[in-house]
């Protein structure tokens, strides 16, 4: 532009030759011509265009012939718009604009223009406005390109099944997407009319208040779980993100929820088919055991019934006590196999990571077979973790069964537990906060993993066992479980060395319940006169145990074989203090309709179902009402006398 303005015929210009200019228009031609950003000038009362390389473009077939022309001859179609905020300049006063809109007509292009731009008074010597400068950028381009992203967004956000929302700290939804009303089956306006307080599940608002807190000071919370009550009543679990708004003073943050009920409902049945997995591992050697068990029962029961009938009754209690062992040792693993194996959701509870191992060493020694040698290194005074106790068994077992896999050939098994105060260094080189955690590791002498192969094997169905000898589940299950508990698992390994799996996971700072007093160690509970206890439970031999169990203990029995015969005595005019019922009856009613029929007639009755199910799937999917418990199979007198006594003095 300069060669152009140099060979421009000024003289027949009103602006003369540029030796005539006033000095501020000769400094600012100087000035624009030097620039690369779109610049130009509006001398005199006309407004005479002088302008730069960087301005030539967005006049288009304009240029050159606006060289020296009055603005608003070159630009006639924006003369409304324009003529107001140049009247401003010429009064003194800058105008600035973001986004001016301009018709334009320029061929080839729309023709609604975009430009953000400064408008600045010049002065010439005496101080008078004599110019106007203006610095422009046309941003066109820009402004199409947001207009079709946004487009997009809005499609997106009137589209996807996630939830969008704005919301105000105070506790109300500002703006949603369509999938608030279609998820919930509530109105929009609804929606956005009533605190949000009102649709989160009551269980869920003192997350929901931490989550708001923590928003309010300035930091996004990511990955909570917050559930929201659909129009019936129905809770639908989401997980949110949530970030709060930097725009100070706007009470605002934008969040997004993601349904994970079929995600959750995967992720339960992944852990299933890992647990049932390791079932299958646990089986052969539980019913060699469970033979080996029972002949121990039957050999003292039939050395006892050869000694009476000889008439020998000296040391009795020694064949006895060998029945009892067998048979006390044989409802153990029954149980444990019955407890591992069962569904369950995750209930995190005051844990002794030592006691759990303690309780476990057997079934691990079953599991492992005698090729392994296990040892257990327990820590004094180890601190108490917040879990979910049978999962950590569960983990725990899966670790051990890797570990013999890794030893075809047998080998040494250790598990050690351990109290680590992890620094910010320390808890950074684990990828967990600065904190106080026990640590579980199980350290086998195997064959050890290469790093390719330690770096894939917390992914879901990865394994290095042939086909149909695992899943690939464990170790990733294991991982989920671990990381939602608030720990971290750890692996060290060294081919042809071995491997250590650590599990750290978070200390509790409460305390864990301590194992109660043997039901052998308590007095004798009597009943007191009059208290009648209903007994349904159709396998004769129970029965009559039962019966003879309580008559001793001073109460008055009534006895019925099936389920109707129990219920047609509830309906009679006999007094009942407790009825005791086993699950699977008989006669078309299990336990607990025998029970729910007797609450019918009797609102108040108390009950104890007698089962040999695992207790948590004995009465199906619902919860225990008020008055109501479980014994499980095998049990022995005291436990029952007390549990009896303990639910009619309830």
């Amino acid at each position: 532009m300069g060669a152009a303005m140099r060979a421009h015929d000024w003289a027949n210009s009103p602006l003369g030759v540029p030796d005539s200019w006033p000095q501020p228009l000769k400094t600012l031609v100087g000035l624009i011509l030097a620039a690369n950003q779109p610049m130009f000038i509006g001398w005199g009362d006309d407004h005479i265009l002088l302008y730069n390389d960087g301005y030539a473009p967005m006049l288009a077939n304009r240029h050159p012939d606006a060289l020296g022309r009055p603005f608003f001859d070159v630009w006639p179609e924006v003369r409304d718009e324009l003529t107001p905020l140049f009247d401003a300049v010429v009064r003194g006063e800058p105008v600035h604009m973001a986004d001016l809109v301009l018709d334009l007509d320029r061929p080839g292009r729309d023709r609604q223009a975009h430009f953000a731009f400064s408008y600045t008074p010049v002065r010439n010597e005496t101080g008078a406005v004599a110019g106007l400068f203006c610095a422009c950028i046309e941003t066109t381009d820009s402004v199409v390109a947001e207009r079709r992203s946004s487009a997009a967004r809005d499609r997106l956000f009137e589209m996807t099944r996630d939830l969008f929302g704005v919301a105000t700290f105070d506790g109300y939804l500002k703006t949603i997407n369509p999938a608030w009303s279609t998820m919930l089956g509530r109105p929009h306006d609804e929606l956005i009319a009533r605190p949000f307080a009102d649709i989160i599940h009551p269980d869920d608002l003192a997350t929901t208040g931490d989550v708001v807190a923590t928003l309010m000071c300035g930091e996004p919370v990511h990955q909570f779980h917050v559930r929201l009550l659909k129009a019936d009543g129905t809770p639908v679990a989401f997980a949110w993100s949530a970030v709060p708004d930097t725009t100070p003073g706007s009470e605002l943050f934008y969040t997004v929820g993601r349904d994970i009920t079929e995600q959750r409902r995967i992720e339960e049945a992944l852990r299933q088919s890992q647990k049932m997995e390791a079932v299958g591992q646990l089986t052969g050697g539980i019913a060699h055991d469970f033979n080996n068990l029972l002949t121990a029962v039957t050999g003292g029961l039939e050395l006892l019934g050869a000694r009476i009938s000889r008439g020998e009754y000296d040391k009795l209690d020694r064949y006895i006590g060998m029945a009892q062992t067998g048979a006390n040792r044989a409802a153990a693993l029954t149980q444990r196999l019955l407890a591992f194996s069962r569904r369950q959701t995750l209930a995190p509870t005051p844990t002794d990571a030592d006691r759990l191992i303690a309780g476990m060493e057997e079934i691990i020694d079953r599991t492992l077979g005698p090729e392994i040698e296990v040892k257990v290194a327990a820590t004094a005074g180890l601190w108490p973790v917040l879990v979910d106790a049978p999962q950590l068994e569960n983990a725990l077992l899966n670790l051990c069964i890797n570990a013999r896999d890794a030893m075809p050939d047998g080998g040494l098994l250790t598990i050690e537990t351990g109290n680590k105060r992890l620094d910010a260094r320390a808890a950074a080189d684990q990828d967990l906060p600065e904190g106080e955690y026990v640590s579980l590791c199980v350290t086998d002498t195997g064959t050890g993993m290469p790093p390719d192969i330690i770096e894939r094997v917390f992914d879901p169905f990865f394994t290095t066992k042939p086909i149909g000898q695992g899943t690939g589940l464990g170790l990733s299950m294991i991982y989920g479980f671990v990381r939602q508990s608030g720990g971290q698992v750890r692996i060290y390994s060294e081919v042809g060395q071995g491997t250590t799996m650590c599990l750290y996971l978070p200390r509790h700072l409460g305390n864990v319940a301590s194992s109660t007093q043997s039901s052998d160690e308590r007095d004798p509970l009597r009943a007191l006169p009059g208290e009648t206890i209903l007994v349904v439970e159709d396998e004769i031999a129970i029965r009559q145990l039962v019966v003879e169990i309580l008559t001793d203990a001073g109460y008055r029995v009534l006895e019925a074989p099936t389920g109707p015969a129990g219920v047609r005595v509830m309906q009679s005019d006999e007094r009942i203090d407790l009825l005791i019922s086993d699950v699977g009856l008989p006669g078309g009613l299990n336990g607990r309709q025998v029970a729910d029929a007797g609450r019918a007639v009797r609102p108040s009755l108390k009950v104890l179902f007698v089962t040999g199910y695992a207790a948590n799937a004995a009465v199906g999917a619902g919860h225990l009402e008020e008055g109501m418990e479980i014994l499980t199979k095998p049990f022995n007198i005291g436990e029952l006398e007390s549990r009896v006594h303990a639910l009619i003095r309830s």
